[in-house]
């Protein structure tokens, strides 16, 4: 091939990889576009051929700042922020950041509000790994499977609806509990619903997992060592993927996971196959473990009982001086909460999910950092991708299951 550069939007990008044209390496710009990266993610590609040199990914281009913004709120202000992180499963991430601030606080939930949060994990967790799949599968050209996934997607936006007012940016939780507990019916909606998506998911099984096509396309695609996994710090199904069963709800147990029985997926190669497979059991295990909730949902308080830092109900708000009052100071001065450091990490769809927070006393974090799983997922790229075609590309990236939300913090 002959040499060739191409140019890029800044100069210095240009000059960075000047020096590979040298090698008869085509340097592309993959990105930043949804149907290139299914997001906003850039990779830089030095080709020999159809064959992957070098690949550098680049992110940063949602320019968000949300660490930075956390440290100018009060502790409840900063929840619907966390809608937007990994914005394909808004409630988990509402969740684990509620289960951090009540870690700091030293706070417990009570059971039911326990069993309703991790109702709402699981939830979260089927319709990030419907999506996941469903457009995984579609970026190898099963259409079909697409449009069964996101069949059942759109039924968990309804009863996202019905439970939290709104289909996607939920911003459910509050420190020490929710805005609301179970709507009238709620219960059987989800069972009526959880018949469905089992049905959908052995019907996606049918058509992907002895599908000719589909294994030659991700079967020895995108190899990832236990070794490596390790090294690079990947967590969740790709984790598991590799061979390795850590799963936080196991391993580290919180909002009463260890009463409910479901298993850990785990992968022997590693690949993109292995990858898919995981996530597709994990599909079948949330619905086991929804299940075992709503058997054993228990009655009771949803949200802890610390008068002085838990918002009031609203009736009383309306009709009493004292309680009027109460609210105005939570709104205004936030949590009183104790100086210390703090970290909770949670199982999220995409892999561990953590948040550091130090605080120095009051309604503000004096710094708030986050661990988001895509970010350090996508790390490992610029190891996985050399030697692989161009082609398989979309493969090993729909595989890894990213969001590009929780990669500009």
């Amino acid at each position: 091939m002959s040499q060739t550069q191409v140019h890029y939007q800044t100069q210095d990008s240009a000059s960075k990889y000047h020096a590979d044209t040298a090698d008869n390496h085509m340097v592309l710009s993959m990105g930043p576009s949804h149907p290139a990266t299914h997001g906003v993610l850039k990779l830089l590609l030095h080709l020999d051929g159809e064959i992957i040199a070098k690949a550098s990914p680049e992110v940063g281009f949602l320019h968000r700042g949300d660490e930075k913004i956390a440290e100018n709120m009060h502790y409840n202000q900063f929840v619907p922020y966390t809608d937007r992180l990994d914005y394909l499963a808004p409630l988990a991430n509402n969740v684990a950041y509620a289960c951090a601030v009540e870690k700091l606080m030293g706070w417990e939930l009570p059971p039911r509000g326990k069993a309703i949060r991790v109702l709402c994990c699981e939830l979260a967790r089927i319709s990030s790994h419907l999506l996941g799949v469903g457009v995984f599968a579609m970026d190898v050209g099963a259409m079909t499977v697409f449009l069964h996934t996101f069949t059942e997607r759109e039924k968990i936006y309804n009863l996202c609806e019905r439970l939290t007012g709104a289909r996607f940016t939920t911003s459910y939780t509050r420190v020490g509990g929710q805005i609301r507990d179970l709507p009238a019916g709620f219960e059987d909606e989800i069972r009526t619903f959880l018949k469905e998506c089992t049905q959908a998911v052995d019907e996606v099984d049918k058509l992907l997992t002895r599908n000719k096509i589909f294994i030659d396309r991700t079967k020895n695609i995108g190899i990832i060592s236990r070794e490596d996994a390790i090294s690079w710090g990947l967590t969740g199904p790709n984790l598991r993927a590799s061979g390795i069963q850590r799963d936080l709800r196991k391993n580290s147990p919180y909002l009463d996971y260890q009463k409910y029985k479901f298993d850990i997926p785990v992968g022997e190669v590693g690949d993109c196959y292995d990858r898919y497979l995981v996530r597709l059991e994990e599909l079948r295990q949330s619905i086991r473990i929804i299940h075992q909730v709503l058997d054993t949902l228990p009655d009771g308080p949803i949200n802890i009982s610390d008068y002085k830092n838990v918002l009031p109900d609203k009736e009383k708000v309306l009709m009493s001086m004292e309680e009027l009052i109460h609210h105005f100071i939570i709104n205004t001065q936030g949590l009183d909460a104790p100086e210390g450091e703090v970290y909770f990490a949670a199982e999220n769809p995409k892999g561990e999910l953590g948040f550091y927070i130090y605080s120095k006393g009051g309604g503000v974090p004096y710094r708030l950092k986050i661990r988001s799983p895509s970010f350090i997922n996508l790390s490992i790229l610029q190891e996985l991708l050399p030697q692989h075609l161009m082609s398989d590309i979309p493969t090993i990236l729909g595989s890894l299951d990213f969001v590009m939300g929780e990669c500009d913090r």
